[in-house]
């Protein structure tokens, strides 16, 4: 293993070493031996969704035993399929399509996937490949909505800053194959669902839109979501939702008999390991929590000032010390500053635009914030770093963080900075990433 950058000499390069310890950590292969069951006496036949999607079906190609049948369809967020190892044979199909807004090849690959499900016997296993983004890729519109109305109610869910449950709670209900109704087209198969968590709590109800997994959520719930955030859907889809047609299966539903999730990878094993790595280096590792959600902006504030404090000797925190946290943050987007170009950037970005204004110019604090698929938002960005001089260096560049974070735009402040974290799509998702270094 080489060694790691000294986080006294080289902080920036030391919180890189960190982030990179928690995304190897969720890594499909290592994390997927020792979860598969013996083949059935039926077919074995492979589904899934999700930003990960490409990486767990090369894991399952290279575990399931050579001779033993293998077939089916992923699908993943375009740009995500990881190369494949030398002399593995292809068995599973990966597709691409759009994420975060779904799109037609998002819709195509979702009906071939379903359409893999007919004629199952209870003597056929299904092993579904599921991961956060899967609630975009598989789209299939409840009946009288158009891929359009899913576009545009996606895109305002985005906008308004719902947290990711109750998106997932409309998400559901607008789906003909999200919220269980994937399971219960595999109806009476084995199914087998093996997760990476992306969501604060794991629930696998939520990684995903729970495409295989009972949903306790209602028609009622969804309709007040869309109803309190003012998403308009057409009068059809409102009636539906009103008398309960488009209902979820629930739990105790005959559908999901002898069904069963096993989660591969999760947001707290990827921070342990980067407290791990940080303890390693001689520095005391502190993890807040894995269940982190609010305006990226506020939880900014949070962070700042448990930094400030441990840089000034106060609070629970001993320095040297590395603080870490995940979860999934989020960003209200604001309305356009006119005479400005549309804000770039995502929530680590925003994040860490926060973090440059809450820490003051605080001496002896650095930061990373990014998303551990290695896209922040849509931008080619994991995320950003923040270093002690970044509000003094912002004020020699002439630029105001303040108007930046006025038009959410991250991005571009960090990339004059030179502070934006490029690591590309990392094949895994366990969501956000947050480290502060205090020296």
């Amino acid at each position: 293993m080489a060694p790691h950058p000294d986080p006294h000499q080289h902080p920036k390069a030391f919180l890189r070493h960190l982030f990179d310890t928690a995304v190897a950590r969720a890594q499909p292969l290592l994390n997927m031996q020792g979860l598969l069951p013996p083949p059935p006496r039926g077919r074995t036949i492979v589904l899934g969704a999700g930003k990960a999607a490409g990486a767990m079906a090369h894991a399952l190609e290279r575990l399931w035993p050579a001779d033993v049948p293998l077939e089916g369809l992923v699908v993943t967020r375009y740009h995500h399929t990881p190369p494949r190892p030398q002399g593995l044979r292809q068995r599973i199909e990966v597709v691409e399509a759009s994420h975060p807004v779904p799109d037609q090849a998002g819709m195509d690959a979702s009906e071939r996937l379903l359409a893999l499900t007919r004629g199952l016997s209870d003597e056929d296993l299904v092993i579904c490949l599921i991961s956060g983004g899967g609630s975009s890729l598989l789209t299939m519109p409840a009946v009288g909505l158009t891929l359009a109305d899913k576009q545009r109610i996606n895109r305002e869910l985005l906008a308004c800053g719902a947290p990711i449950g109750e998106m997932n709670t409309v998400r559901k209900h607008l789906s003909r194959i999200k919220g269980g109704r994937l399971a219960a087209a595999c109806h009476p198969a084995q199914v087998l669902t093996l997760t990476i968590s992306d969501v604060p709590g794991d629930d696998p109800a939520v990684i995903a839109s729970g495409p295989t997994v009972p949903d306790e959520t209602t028609c009622a719930q969804a309709l007040a979501l869309l109803d309190r955030y003012g998403i308009e859907i057409p009068a059809a889809v409102r009636a539906a939702l009103q008398d309960g047609s488009l209902e979820t299966p629930k739990p105790g539903d005959a559908v999901f008999t002898g069904h069963q999730v096993r989660m591969m990878a999760t947001p707290m094993q990827s921070l342990q390991a980067a407290a791990a790595a940080a303890r390693a280096a001689g520095l005391n590792a502190y993890i807040l929590s894995d269940e982190i959600e609010g305006e990226s902006r506020e939880v900014a504030k949070v962070h700042a000032a448990l930094a400030r404090a441990a840089a000034r000797g106060q609070g629970p925190f001993q320095k040297p010390c590395v603080i870490l946290s995940g979860g999934e943050t989020t960003v209200n987007i604001r309305p356009q500053v006119p005479g400005f170009l549309k804000g770039k950037g995502g929530r680590a970005g925003e994040f860490c635009l926060g973090l440059v204004v809450a820490l003051q110019g605080q001496t002896a604090v650095w930061a990373l914030a990014a998303d551990t698929d290695g896209i922040d938002g849509v931008e080619d960005n994991a995320g950003a770093q923040v270093t002690p001089d970044s509000l003094q260096r912002c004020e020699q560049l002439g630029l105001k963080p303040a108007a930046f974070a006025d038009r959410n735009d991250s991005y571009r402040l960090f990339e004059a900075l030179g502070d934006l974290v490029v690591s590309g799509p990392t094949h895994t998702n366990v969501n956000d990433f947050r480290a502060l270094l205090v020296l």
